[in-house]
């Protein structure tokens, strides 16, 4: 960890990779000039923030403070430049789960790479709940894998903790204005808003469906009307969202290349490389695939309708899915991984101001959300 400062000099901007918390804040790749570190910058303007917003980054940024974990995200530094809140954390050199889904694993991951980051994000989400924290927003973009392997939790902007006073609630009664497009990944009891509420379970539901979104390299319900998902989750699944997605998104290909519409595959993705294009670097994966008992089983664990038959976060560490991954190392996630990116191309030149970037990211280009 290098002494980051509170001066905004000492940083200099290579490129924008990625927006996030309603598009307030910009995530930048620079420098930490004094040091030579590479170093993610999320800048956030403080005037367009609503007042549940502000809460939101006030809540964040002081409970950040208190929390050390490997498999959490850390920040180096926070500091305010005028108006603009300044959030300073390690390059993770992988981007998030979701980029790597994008870029390399379009059909989905194999079920060993799966188990490798859902077993350092359940850590991480373990850790919060034993310090009586829900997370409200797991999933694929809020994972993070870095150089090296340590996989990370991101996305605490809509934490919420359990603990007020000295007292520590059962349940929470805390509805925040959610987008819709995080709809996918949110509990039933979550998405109800009801007298009963919702508690840490919530976010143990959170992880079926981003087991889901793993293995088939897109999230159930993605394709349906937020209508339509409401009520199929309030009425239960008619049958494993694994095979489901698995039979959808294969129908999808198929009508894909009988129309010979470009699906996208060959665009270029920003956060991998401005230069290079990621068709030739995908990993390859079977197009018909069959998971184990014990991947359908943690899946169903998750996704059970109701909140208290779903195991909690250390329980679900010790899930027979799991236990295979306890005993390996961090190289056996580099081994199921392309190689990362160490360090950007030296043919992108450095922001010259972050308060004006020079070019706008569409939704394809965005690759780390927080």
């Amino acid at each position: 960890m290098p002494l980051c400062t509170s001066n905004v000099s000492h940083y200099e901007l290579q490129v924008e990779i990625g927006k996030g918390f309603d598009n307030l804040t910009s995530i930048y790749l620079a420098r930490h000039t004094p040091s030579g570190t590479l170093v993610i910058i999320k800048i956030t303007d403080l005037e367009n923030c609503s007042e549940e917003h502000l809460e939101a980054l006030q809540n964040e940024v002081t409970l950040s403070h208190f929390f050390r974990h490997p498999n959490i995200t850390t920040y180096w530094t926070v500091f305010t430049a005028g108006s603009w809140l300044w959030v300073i954390s390690p390059f993770m050199a992988y981007g998030s789960a979701s980029q790597l889904l994008r870029t390399h694993f379009p059909e989905g991951m194999s079920e060993t790479l799966i188990g490798n980051i859902l077993f350092g994000a359940v850590r991480g989400l373990n850790y919060l709940h034993q310090n009586g924290c829900i997370h409200r927003s797991i999933k694929a973009s809020h994972i993070l894998i870095s150089g090296d392997g340590l996989v990370c939790l991101s996305g605490l902007s809509r934490l919420y903790s359990l603990v007020n006073h000295g007292q520590r609630s059962k349940a929470v009664y805390d509805f925040p204005q959610f987008s819709t497009s995080v709809h996918p990944w949110l509990s039933p009891e979550l998405l109800r808003q009801d007298l009963y509420g919702y508690n840490m379970k919530s976010d143990i539901y959170s992880v079926g469906i981003t087991a889901c979104e793993l293995a088939n390299g897109q999230v159930p319900f993605q394709d349906i009307h937020r209508t339509q998902m409401l009520l199929q989750k309030l009425k239960g699944f008619p049958s494993c969202p694994l095979e489901k997605n698995a039979s959808l998104q294969a129908e999808s290909r198929l009508k894909i290349s009988r129309s010979g519409v470009d699906s996208g595959i060959g665009e270029s993705v920003l956060v991998s490389s401005p230069t290079r294009t990621v068709t030739s670097d995908r990993l390859q994966t079977p197009s018909s695939k069959t998971f184990s008992p014990a991947f359908h089983s943690l899946v169903e664990l998750c996704l059970q309708q109701d909140p208290e038959k779903r195991p909690s976060a250390s329980t679900l560490l010790s899930h027979a899915f799991f236990r295979q991954i306890k005993e390996q190392t961090q190289d056996s996630i580099l081994s199921l991984l392309p190689p990362a990116y160490s360090k950007w191309p030296v043919a992108v030149p450095p922001v010259s101001t972050w308060t004006e970037p020079n070019y706008i990211l569409t939704d394809e280009d965005v690759g780390w959300e927080f």
